[in-house]
C-alpha cells in the first residue's frame, strides 16, 4: 500500500483534489482509499434508522453492511484523537493507495496544496514531510523550493507524478505500531 496526505489551509483545494485523483487513480487501474480529518463533530448516521438507534442506546460499536457497503461507527466515551497511523491501520489491507486529507502535523509524506488567493503562508519551508506543492499561482510561491511544484488543476498529472513516484510512498504499517 502507498499512503499521501493532502495538507494545506481551508479553501486551498485539497477536497477538490482528491476528489478528482481518485478517478484519476482509478484508471490506472488502482484501488484508492481515503483517511479524512474532520475538526468538528460530524455524524454520519440519522435519527431514526436502526444505526442510529443502536448507537443511541449505548453501544461502542454498530457495523452495518449489505452486499455494496460497510460502514463502522464508533462511539468513544471520552474525546480520542486518532492518529492518521491508527486511522490507515483500520482500513482494508487490499488497497493501492490511501490519499489522507488533513492530519497536516502527521509524519506521513505530504503534497501541499497552496493557492495564493487564500493569502495564507506556505508550509512547505518548514515541512520536511512535505514532497510536492500543487498550485495554481506556482509564480507566486512564496519561497523558492527544489521540491516538484505540481498543476492543481491538472489532476492526472498529479496522479502521474504519485504513480511514478510510487516507491517513495510505500507505507510501512509496522514502522507505526
Amino acid at each position: 500500500m502507498k499512503a499521501v496526505g493532502f495538507a494545506g489551509f481551508s479553501g486551498a483545494g485539497k477536497t477538490h483534489l482528491v476528489e478528482r485523483l481518485i478517478p484519476a487513480l482509478k484508471l490506472r487501474g488502482l484501488r484508492v482509499s481515503v483517511v479524512k480529518h474532520a475538526h468538528h463533530k460530524f455524524d454520519i448516521d440519522h435519527p431514526g434508522k436502526d444505526t442510529y438507534r443502536h448507537r443511541e442506546a449505548g453501544a461502542f460499536e454498530v457495523v452495518v453492511a449489505s452486499d455494496r457497503r460497510l460502514a463502522l461507527i464508533r462511539e468513544f466515551e471520552q474525546p480520542a484523537e486518532l492518529s492518521v497511523h491508527q486511522l490507515i491501520a483500520e482500513l482494508y489491507d487490499g488497497v493501492d493507495w490511501v490519499l489522507v486529507e488533513g492530519f497536516k502535523q502527521s509524519s506521513l509524506l505530504k503534497v501541499e496544496v497552496w493557492r495564493a488567493a487564500v493569502g495564507k503562508p506556505a508550509r512547505y519551508p518548514d515541512d520536511d514531510f512535505i514532497v510536492a506543492i500543487a498550485t495554481d499561482s506556482p509564480a507566486q510561491l512564496p519561497q523558492e523550493t527544489l521540491r516538484p511544484v505540481l498543476d492543481l488543476n491538472d489532476p492526472d498529472a498529479v496522479a502521474q507524478w504519485l504513480v511514478d513516484n510510487g516507491d517513495r510512498f510505500d507505507y510501512d504499517a509496522e514502522k507505526y505500531t
